[in-house]
């Protein structure tokens, strides 16, 4: 078995460094310094899908759910987990979110065997670094709340689609999915 030293993983990374702003010279993680940035507003939106049985969704809009109002739940949730990302994710900064909000919306075709959630958050902060993460965060924790609240009665439910569709604010300035040709 052949060894990789440290010196060619570095040697490696070396294209990488300049394209990942996480890494520095050696190829060590490290937090971004946003001292130097101007403040200015940040805004990301970002979306996901659940995919669950038809019966599993009809439970979820009656309100027939042991557990509760499960889009309730998972909007709160959602909405914690923009709000401490930083907890979650270990080279983010900490930031002082000004709004953070999430819709669903619901979707079965007749006939078909599995229906959806799509779950949209849009989070928004004044200070020096984006909130992607953060909105992205809300979007799989709804998801994730989702799951946990209808396992008991669906175990085959499957996340999908989470991506950033939306980001506004500093010095990249403002991106859309599809819009530079870049994602779908």
């Amino acid at each position: 078995m052949r060894r990789r030293t440290a010196r060619a993983t570095v040697s490696a990374m070396d294209d990488a460094v300049d394209k990942l702003s996480h890494l520095d010279a050696h190829g060590a993680a490290h937090m971004v310094d946003v001292g130097g940035k101007e403040e200015s507003r940040r805004r990301a939106v970002a979306e996901g899908w659940i995919e669950l049985r038809p019966r599993t969704l009809e439970l979820l809009l009656e309100g027939g759910h042991r557990k509760g109002d499960v889009l309730g739940v998972a909007r709160v949730a959602g909405i914690m987990a923009a709000k401490r990302t930083s907890e979650l994710i270990p080279l983010c900064h900490q930031l002082p979110l000004s709004h953070a909000s999430l819709e669903f919306e619901t979707e079965r075709a007749a006939g078909s065997a599995t229906a959806r959630v799509r779950c949209q958050a849009r989070v928004e902060t004044w200070a020096r670094t984006g909130v992607e993460m953060e909105a992205l965060a809300a979007v799989q924790t709804a998801l994730l709340t989702i799951y946990d609240m209808c396992k008991a009665v669906d175990r085959g439910m499957t996340m999908n689609g989470i991506r950033l569709l939306e980001k506004a604010g500093g010095r990249s300035g403002r991106w859309r999915r599809g819009a530079d040709g870049g994602g779908a």
